[in-house]
């Protein structure tokens, strides 16, 4: 029997060990939400024991039911003929097995039928079926879709949309990209017009849209005659009808189960969502935050699949009359693939729980326009926390993923590189984790604003302070910190006086030693809660101190002619 929760001691401890009581109190109304529903939880404790009977399932369902499907369902994908595309049968019934688990609308408030369970728990979920499948996670997580629907739209839209969603009947897409715009969102040109019975309709294309082959979409579309920026795009509403057509279906290197597509709009039928020209400017932004947790999940899947199948392999294959785990250049590559997978975890949850604690606070702040300034301060906090830690995740689970795949693929050899194994197929899947939702460089770009403006100093302030802290690794971090600080300020005084561009040039290296900083800081707080996780941690800083002090003097330096040395090498 495989569970993929109970067979990860790390993922549990996660769950124990992730401070969810404020995020949960306020999901839960104080636990005013008891008194209604039958599985409300009643306290902290009773929520907690909840999350972790349905992890056990879904640990169960992915690791008996959707990860031995996983290989057939890569060969043989999805189906497409005269218009339509037609899943897998091992994708419709690993659909089937989660929707009998109950586990489709978990982030919904449970008046549409849902959990009402936090980000972080539904993260869990997403990771262990990109573990299983990882092109299964990209239909479980389009969960999103709903989730927008649920902070948007009218309460008449919810109504008719959200149950579908929770029971698992509806799915869903979100079309935002277009054949000329890829990640320039404000250059969007699919138009939503009003026609002479005052409804809108949606005229256009959209390209690389997942799960394009869906009921309900939610798409992108300048609604504002004439207008050339973000100010001018609206979100709206439409459902499959013969006057949305899916032209193609793109055949890509990974993710094979699900369908990517590219779609033509003749004339659709559409209904606003929220209000008008905010499409952009405060939905699309407000949804960057799930969607890069969500590609933060898979990416951690896949890196723990790869992890596990290397191990596997190196304990098993004998050369020279011993297994070549035992090889100092074989447990070498192993360990440091654990420790990057334990550290994108460790980041991956303390950014979900910022993630939560964002949404019920903001939350509560629609509720109640009375509340005091504390909650308004907090609110604001985690704001900006949320905008700073969701790209440095996925930026750092996503290249981890590709590096753990690769060195995967490294330990099984000539055999990593034939179809008989996993290896190739984690590899291939992975790739698209640091491209799809904004690239790596675009998360440099989303990341960058935060830490030259220091939003995580107060978090750093905390666990400086914290006497359990093994001092002294501890001491290694606030001397990278300091060094931090000073790197900081050196790039703004040059980007204020000297060149513009310098911030932009040093933007990566700037936002590598931040992560370096913060995980290893969350690194040392677990330590201090379960002893064996101290060589984790201290593998993971010593690392860290020698690619820290590379950035470092990369930055220092305030090489200007840089720019155009680069530019020289590119003309060659």
């Amino acid at each position: 029997m495989s569970n993929f929760f109970t067979d990860n001691p790390d993922l549990m401890f996660a769950l124990d060990n992730v401070d969810l009581a404020d995020v949960v109190a306020l999901r839960e109304e104080n636990y005013k939400q008891a008194e209604d529903y039958d599985f409300a939880p009643e306290n902290y404790e009773d929520a907690k024991d909840s999350y972790k009977r349905v992890l056990e399932v879904i640990g169960e369902v992915t690791g008996e039911r959707i990860a031995p499907r996983a290989r057939q369902v890569d060969e043989e994908g999805p189906t497409f003929e005269n218009g339509k595309v037609t899943y897998h049968p091992l994708t419709v019934q690993n659909i089937e097995d989660l929707k009998a688990a109950g586990v489709m609308g978990v982030m919904l408030p449970r008046r549409f039928g849902g959990l009402n369970f936090p980000n972080t728990i539904y993260s869990m979920m997403t990771e262990m079926v990109a573990r299983a499948d990882a092109s299964l996670q990209n239909l479980v997580s389009l969960q999103d879709i709903a989730e927008t629907i649920n902070d948007f739209a009218s309460e008449e839209q919810k109504q008719r949309y959200l149950p579908g969603f929770a029971s698992g009947e509806d799915d869903g897409s979100m079309d935002l990209t277009e054949p000329d715009s890829g990640s320039d969102l404000q250059s969007v040109r699919l138009r939503a017009f009003k026609g002479p019975d005052e409804k809108w309709y949606l005229n256009g294309m959209k390209r690389f849209i997942t799960n394009g082959c869906a009921k309900t979409h939610l798409v992108l579309a300048r609604s504002v005659e004439g207008s050339t920026d973000g100010r001018g795009l609206s979100m709206f509403i439409c459902q499959a009808c013969p006057e949305l057509v899916v032209r193609r279906v793109e055949h890509k290197l990974g993710i094979h189960g699900v369908a990517t597509v590219e779609l033509q709009y003749n004339n659709v039928p559409a209904e606003l969502c929220g209000r008008e020209r905010f499409g952009l400017i405060k939905y699309v932004m407000s949804l960057m935050n799930g969607a890069r947790v969500a590609i933060s999940a898979q990416a951690l899947g896949i890196a723990e699949a790869a992890y596990r199948a290397a191990r596997q392999y190196a304990s098993e294959r004998e050369q020279f009359k011993s297994s070549i785990d035992k090889f100092p250049a074989i447990y070498e590559m192993l360990a440091k693939m654990k420790t990057k997978v334990t550290a994108s975890r460790t980041l991956m949850y303390e950014t979900t729980k910022v993630v939560d604690l964002r949404f019920s606070y903001n939350q509560l702040l629609e509720k109640d326009k009375t509340v005091g300034a504390d909650v308004k301060e907090k609110a604001k906090f985690y704001d900006k926390a949320a905008a700073v830690l969701t790209p440095m995740c996925k930026a750092l689970c996503t290249e981890v993923a590709n590096q753990v795949a690769y060195d995967c693929i490294q330990i099984h050899g000539g055999t990593g590189y034939m179809h008989d194994f996993d290896a190739e197929r984690y590899y291939r899947d992975a790739r698209i984790t640091n491209i799809y939702e904004g690239t790596t460089q675009l998360q440099v770009v989303a990341a960058i604003g935060g830490i030259m403006q220091r939003v995580l100093d107060p978090i750093y302030e905390k666990f400086f302070a914290d006497t359990t802290l093994d001092a002294g690794l501890l001491e290694k971090i606030k001397k990278m910190y300091a060094k931090h600080l000073e790197a900081v300020a050196f790039t703004k005084e040059i980007s204020n006086t000297v060149n513009g561009q310098y911030h932009d040039l040093r933007a990566r290296n700037l936002v590598e030693n931040e992560t370096f900083i913060f995980v290893g800081t969350m690194m040392l707080r677990d330590a201090a809660k379960d002893a064996k996780r101290m060589c984790l941690a201290e593998r993971y800083i010593l690392d860290a101190e020698h690619d820290f002090e590379r950035n470092y003097q990369v930055i220092m330096s305030g090489d200007l002619t840089t720019i155009e040395k680069h530019r020289d090498v590119i003309d060659y």
